[in-house]
């Protein structure tokens, strides 16, 4: 580790400043884990703090110190972390809290994190309000409590803005070695990304996994996926929290769908970094990635000795998108020579009892099962007993059967515990240590191996987000209509429609008018049959404002009296759709501009089927976005039905993107409520756009 935290991290000497039980356990907890450098207690008054000698200030220490964790009030923390700096500190944890985090209590907790920030100046420090590091490489703890972590030679870097979440991970006994596991606090000067960046420069660490509750610089989280990719080091992330900020001034659906959460969400995924959806997933995400590294696909195999829990495996693996692959015509011949004749051939494999015990027989299974070019992973469905209160000679069989199937078939090979408990430890880090990855608990464990496959298979796009004011190299020129006398605003639909016809997007024939006369002479102009509807409601359907397949000039006028709206838009009716989408774009000051592309109509509600993802977007991104959601077979042709022109569709995407591109610095919501999807085109028949002004 090269970079300008190495000394905060890898210390030699550690400063513990404060006299409370926080500082004492920082001293024990370095001592457990093996610390060999100096530790240095500073107390204005005791001359020993937990049987070392103990210095009155920083001024007095012997050197300036490597590393130091601040234990004293919020106030005179920021004196200490000003002293350090001028003692030429490595670095320093900041525990106390009363910070930028606590200003709705505390007037004055900004000016306090600001005054700490000044009194570092160029020295490192993680939070305030943060419980800081554990280095389980070289034994160095600055940690204010208990942790159970133990020292490794290699292992993952797991990094977290909650210090409770953080202790918690310590506790786990699922075989993950664990190298670094750090908090940051408020990141009031060092963030997520930063620390990620520092670990992973370290060539120990194999991945990095990170819970984050919101991403506040996107350029640094750039910058991490950047430095993982020229490594070679891949991640995982845990992302909580969604927020209401984007939904404050919401006028459309897309809003409701879009907000600052799915944006950090597709940030990510446009990133290349994995996602999962609870901490147990990250952690079998991380042993996969650290024992065998990203998977090439999401085809897997499934070995077991019982009918139920083969079938469990079948169920479970629905909706993770990950398949388990027929058996070919090798395998059977290979797998009957193994198994004899009254075992059933399948994947998910019950292999039955016939072959417990057997080594030699258990390894031909396994192997056979794996002789084919496709499965990235063999799984085989293994619950220890109680060590405790039984023994477990065969079940030693069936892990070193698993472990020669690894070896002569070169392929990836996991023991699966169904239920967590049912994996002890100590199987588990002998397992890790064979090179046979050790999974706890079938939701968690697939949800891991999903995240694997994705990484190992997902060609993620380096192009930089499309974010205020950066539009294709050239500055954003700024909408505006005679309707509009500033730079914020909603245009109505045929406003809309209009705007976003001049960057290509299909729309109906229109006209728009303001009697039911008009409305019936311009029904004859854009041809029957037409669509009626009324202007002036903010939810046409739900108030009668849409008739459709008008056939007459008296059927358009009798329609239009009956509405008596502000105005009338005249529209040529579509017909022929395979399925309503939606397209909307919505303005996230946090990550860009972020697309949704789900199903539109009266089905938005109801399915809330939809798929996020960061501007710019290409064809290919856009196919693959719509092949994501649950209407994809509707899309291509269900049951022999025509299918949607998938090109048009993704044109009309690309439509919708040139116009924000253009128009990057006002724009906050675009939405196409629905995107009739036929055959042959793909057009808008409702649409919204909404304009904010931003400095």
């Amino acid at each position: 580790m090269t970079n300008s935290m190495a000394r905060l991290l890898q210390p030699k000497s550690i400063a513990v400043i404060g006299g409370g039980a926080w500082c004492l356990n920082v001293i024990e907890e370095c001592k457990k884990i093996g610390f060999t450098g100096d530790i240095w207690p500073v107390h204005p008054k005791k001359p020993e703090v937990a049987g070392l000698p103990a210095y009155a200030d920083v001024d007095t220490l012997p050197d300036a110190p490597d590393a130091a964790f601040v234990g004293v009030n919020r106030q005179l923390t920021v004196d200490i972390i000003r002293q350090l700096a001028a003692r030429g500190a490595g670095g320093a944890v900041c525990f106390a809290s009363g910070f930028q985090e606590a200003q709705a209590e505390l007037k004055n907790g900004p000016a306090l994190q600001q005054a700490l920030l000044k009194a570092a100046g160029q020295m490192r420090i993680l939070g305030p309000n943060c419980y800081g590091f554990v280095n389980a490489l070289d034994g160095a703890a600055l940690w204010p409590d208990q942790h159970g972590m133990l020292r490794v030679d290699s292992g993952v870097a797991i990094l977290t803005q909650s210090s409770n979440i953080a202790l918690n991970l310590t506790m786990q006994t699922r075989g993950v070695p664990i190298a670094y596991l750090g908090t940051v606090g408020n990141q009031a000067q060092t963030d997520l990304a930063e620390l990620g960046m520092s670990v992973l420069d370290d060539p120990r660490v194999s991945c990095l996994g990170l819970h984050i509750e919101g991403i506040a610089d996107v350029a640094g989280f750039e910058a991490l996926a950047r430095r993982a990719d020229d490594l070679g080091k891949h991640i995982v992330a845990l992302k909580i929290g969604a927020s209401d900020q984007a939904n404050a001034a919401a006028v459309s659906h897309t809003a409701s769908l879009a907000g600052s959460n799915a944006g950090a969400r597709a940030l990510l995924a446009r990133l290349g970094i994995a996602q999962v959806g609870s901490l147990a997933g990250m952690l079998e995400a991380l042993k996969l990635l650290h024992c065998v590294g990203p998977l090439a696909n999401g085809q897997i195999a499934s070995m077991s000795c019982s009918g139920g829990e083969a079938s469990l495996m079948a169920d479970s693996v629905l909706g993770t998108g990950l398949t388990f692959p027929p058996l070919g015509t090798v395998q059977k011949s290979a797998l009957r020579s193994a198994l004899g004749a009254k075992v059933a051939l399948a994947n998910p494999l019950d292999y039955h009892t016939y072959i417990w015990g057997d080594q030699d027989a258990l390894q031909s299974c396994f192997t056979a099962m794996m002789d084919q070019s496709d499965v990235s992973l063999g799984l085989v469905v293994l619950d220890f007993p109680r060590l405790d209160r039984c023994e477990a000679p065969q079940w030693d069989l069936v892990t070193s059967a698993i472990d020669e199937t690894a070896k002569d078939t070169k392929r990836p090979m996991a023991v699966l515990a169904s239920l967590p408990e049912n994996m002890p430890e100590a199987v588990a880090k002998d397992l890790m240590a064979r090179g046979v990855v050790p999974l706890c608990g079938v939701a968690e464990a697939l949800e891991g191996i999903a995240a694997a496959a994705w990484l190992g298979q997902s060609a993620v796009s380096r192009t930089p987000v499309l974010r205020r004011k950066i539009v294709s190299g050239s500055e954003a020129v700024v909408l505006l209509t005679s309707q509009l006398d500033d730079r914020s605003g909603v245009l109505v639909e045929a406003q809309a429609k209009q705007t976003l016809a001049a960057f290509g997007l299909d729309v109906p024939k229109l006209q728009r008018v303001q009697t039911p006369q008009e409305a019936a002479l311009a029904a004859v102009e854009v041809g029957f049959p037409v669509v009626l509807k009324g202007e002036g409601f903010a939810h046409k359907t739900e108030a009668g404002a849409v008739k459709l397949g008008l056939a007459s000039v008296q059927s358009v006028e009798d329609a239009a009296e009956e509405m008596a709206a502000q105005g009338y838009l005249i529209e040529q009716m579509i017909d022929g759709a395979v399925v309503e989408l939606l397209i909307g774009v919505v303005h996230d000051p946090a990550h860009g501009f972020v697309l949704t592309l789900g199903a539109g109509g009266v089905l938005t509600e109801i399915l809330q089927d939809t798929v996020s993802m960061l501007l710019p977007v290409s064809e290919q991104d856009i196919g693959q976005a719509l092949h994501r959601l649950r209407l994809a077979p509707l899309i291509n042709g269900f049951r022999g039905a025509q299918a949607a022109d998938v090109t048009a569709i993704a044109q009309a995407v690309i439509a919708v993107q040139d116009f924000v591109t253009a128009h990057a610095d006002h724009v906050a919501e675009v939405e196409i409520n629905p995107l009739l999807c036929c055959p042959d085109r793909a057009v808008a028949v409702d649409a919204l756009i909404r304009l904010e002004e931003r400095s």
